[in-house]
């Protein structure tokens, strides 16, 4: 039982608060969401004047045992630490390239750091800032989900027909349930390469793919780069019983994809394409491939981090660009290339963060700092040996894609 003190008197009330109210009321934790995971320690005040300084004094008395990794849609005050920036496969890959370095700290999402520990060494450590910096989209698909969908598809006939392709933004879990059942990662590069490879391995007429976690992406890559229609697809819904699927609509489809998106670029919509071209005239809409359909057909441009930066690298002077991508990126580059006149929006009047990126902000990068530099390892992201071998078999396919 509870008390309540009202202006006037202690109430009494008989109804204990639930789990999820206390969760909801950010008053609990959730040990089977990355993004309640609690983050202990002591952090320095946010007000700190000397927080850049105790980073910086707490990074060179680590020298090279400390390897820091700036995802692109990190805050400007974190991102000024990183060693190297990137997306989160190519930093995975930088980690994996540094192997002097013990400590690794990955200035990302909670799928990040793990992707990093699968491909570094077993003597490097992999240190995620806070640990409630999950993905909402990763955390869309669970293991017992997706094993619960691998036996409707089965009861369906058809688990011997589809090959899985995950996305990069997944658990370690679920690359390792695409490893153990024959399938690959991808990135949204080479999100095309990988389904050509899938439909190969048992021919485009017989073979279906299970694309995990985003349903935008995948159809996208489907209907947009390999001429499918939207009709190949169905979105498995692992909230409804058998997905919400009949075995009639599984067997039909080619593209069988998962119910998940990435709650920035999800937020963009066609109103947001059509308001900016009113807006600005001549404006090149350029937006990443986790946007809806309706939107990556509105757009110009389409492609991810990597191709946006070298888009607007490659750019004319005096262009004009509306960015369908986290917002953290959008003004870093409108900052870097407006003194070459390039004009550079976000897509949406709606200010939109990555609310888990965010939470890796300076507090907490100089207290994972400070504690490594004072020999105390904290936040250790550590994938179990079997999930690892099954995880990294499925990037080595990915890695091994024409």
């Amino acid at each position: 039982m509870r008390v309540v003190t009202t202006a006037h008197s202690p109430v009494d009330l008989a109804v204990e608060p639930t789990p999820l109210a206390l969760l909801l009321l950010g008053r609990e934790a959730d040990p089977k969401s990355e993004r309640g995971v609690e983050c202990p320690g002591d952090l320095p005040s946010p007000s700190d004047p000397d927080l850049v300084e105790r980073a910086r004094a707490a990074k060179e008395k680590l020298g090279d045992k400390v390897f820091v990794l700036g995802h692109h849609y990190q805050r400007d005050e974190v991102i000024q630490f990183a060693d190297v920036t990137g997306d989160s496969f190519k930093l995975a890959k930088d980690a994996a390239a540094k192997p002097e370095a013990e400590y690794i700290v990955f200035c990302g999402v909670h799928f990040m750091a793990e992707s990093a520990d699968i491909l570094t060494s077993d003597d490097q450590k992999v240190v995620l800032p806070d640990l409630a910096a999950g993905c909402s989209m990763a955390d869309m698909a669970t293991a017992e989900q997706v094993a619960e969908c691998w036996d409707v598809l089965t009861e369906a006939g058809i688990a011997e027909q589809v090959v899985p392709v995950s996305y990069m933004n997944s658990s370690a879990d679920i690359k390792a349930f695409t490893g153990k059942h024959g399938g690959t990662i991808c990135t949204s590069s080479n999100a095309k390469r990988a389904l050509d490879w899938a439909f190969e391995q048992g021919g485009p007429e017989q073979t279906k793919v299970l694309f995990l976690p985003d349903q935008h992406l995948g159809r996208n890559t489907a209907v947009r780069d390999m001429g499918m229609s939207l009709d190949d697809c169905v979105v498995y819904n692992p909230h409804k019983p058998n997905g919400g699927l009949t075995a009639e609509q599984l067997r039909a489809a080619r593209m069988i994809l998962w119910r998940g998106h990435c709650s920035v670029h999800g937020r963009f919509s066609l109103d947001s394409v059509e308001d900016v071209r009113a807006r600005i005239p001549g404006v090149n809409v350029l937006v990443h491939p986790e946007c809806k359909n309706e939107v990556v057909a509105a757009a110009d441009y389409v492609g991810s981090t990597e191709y946006i930066i070298k888009a607007l690298e490659a750019a004319p002077a005096g262009s004009k660009w509306a960015i369908g991508t986290e917002l953290n990126l959008v003004r870093r580059l409108a900052n870097r290339f407006a003194p070459e006149g390039k004009e550079i929006v976000f897509l949406d009047k709606t200010v939109c963060f990555c609310s888990t990126m965010n939470r890796i902000d300076l507090p907490h990068l100089v207290w994972a700092l400070e504690s490594l530099a004072e020999g105390n390892l904290v936040n250790r992201i550590e994938v179990d040996k079997e999930t690892e071998s099954f995880a990294k078999l499925a990037l080595e396919r990915m890695l091994a894609l024409p």
